[in-house]
């Protein structure tokens, strides 16, 4: 079995929202289980496609549009460090967040994309905890990042180097993640678990740490037969000196959350993680590899990371 994310929250395109509510009768049956992130597209000014009274009655939006719960935008810009456009998925509390906001990554896992790196339920669960106070205004950021562990695999594909000198730029650019648009904390769903220690290493390497890193389920793979399968790494000398179970002890700083369910196939790596780093959240519980499990840790992830948005933000 591999890292594929299935079953991940969607963001589709304007067109393609538009096509998906014509089937009215298969949104009304299923609108109960989506995601709100599957549930509404943003174009690059963060509109919704949907009426007003729809968001509300899936639970997208409150009733005074200023105060929307959830607000996903949608975006295509050009990664001078991957060679390509790429999707820039936004996923803020509210339609019109404050300047400035604090913003964490959001890292897809293997075949995924920018939209579908979120769990299902995330920008509902972020949206209202946030209009209720429980945690300090935040939104997160997706980018497409290939299926290369968030490294530069292929010379002049470097999705690393995206997330360190390109996102900060196009978030600053749209007045979030502060003066700099640096993230503030990583979050990573499965190879995007990966990535996220891993982009956590090369922040405390830049000696501009985050304040927090997030993993679900994370590809934390314990033998070079089974990683090789991926094709994301030259040699077994190349995959070990990016791997995080290596190189704990120089992550282990930074606040760490992490949960993966006990019959996921990540479950090894996962409990040698916890064993040496000893993180501040540890959750394990049954449950397989994908959505089935992410959603329901949720509200834990959003909790953890609200711990560590930046004082002065």
């Amino acid at each position: 079995m591999n890292d594929d994310d299935q079953g991940q929250t969607t963001l589709p395109g304007v067109h393609g929202a538009r096509r998906w509510l014509s089937r009215r009768s298969v949104l009304i049956a299923g609108a109960s289980g989506l995601g709100v992130a599957g549930l509404a597209a943003g174009t690059a000014t963060g509109a919704l496609p949907f009426s007003e009274a729809l968001q509300r009655a899936l639970g997208v939006a409150s009733p005074t549009p200023a105060t929307q719960l959830g607000s996903p935008r949608v975006e295509r810009v050009y990664s001078e460090a991957r060679g390509r456009e790429v999707d820039l998925v936004l996923m803020l509390p509210t339609k019109a967040p404050p300047k400035g906001l604090p913003m964490s990554l959001m890292l897809h896992g293997l075949h995924g994309t920018a939209r579908h790196a979120a769990p299902t339920g995330l920008l509902k669960q972020l949206g209202s905890d946030v209009a209720r106070k429980a945690v300090p205004p935040f939104g997160f950021v997706a980018v497409d990042g290939g299926d290369h562990y968030w490294h530069e695999n292929k010379p002049g594909d470097n999705p690393m180097a995206m997330l360190l000198e390109e996102v900060p730029r196009w978030l600053a650019a749209r007045g979030l993640g502060g003066r700099d648009g640096l993230p503030f904390a990583a979050t990573g769903l499965s190879m995007g678990g990966f990535g996220a220690l891993l982009y956590t290493r090369r922040r405390l390497e830049r000696r501009r740490p985050p304040s927090a890193v997030a993993a679900l389920a994370p590809a934390l793979i314990t033998s070079w037969p089974e990683m090789s399968k991926r094709r994301a790494f030259r040699d077994a000398a190349d995959w070990g000196a990016l791997d995080p179970l290596r190189h704990i002890d120089v992550t282990k700083s930074v606040p760490t959350g992490i949960w993966c369910g006990t019959e996921d196939p990540f479950i090894g790596g996962v409990r040698k993680f916890i064993s040496e780093a000893r993180p501040m959240v540890a959750h394990t519980a049954r449950g397989k590899h994908g959505d089935a499990f992410n959603r329901t840790v949720v509200p834990s992830l959003i909790a953890f990371l609200g711990k560590h948005v930046p004082k002065n933000a």
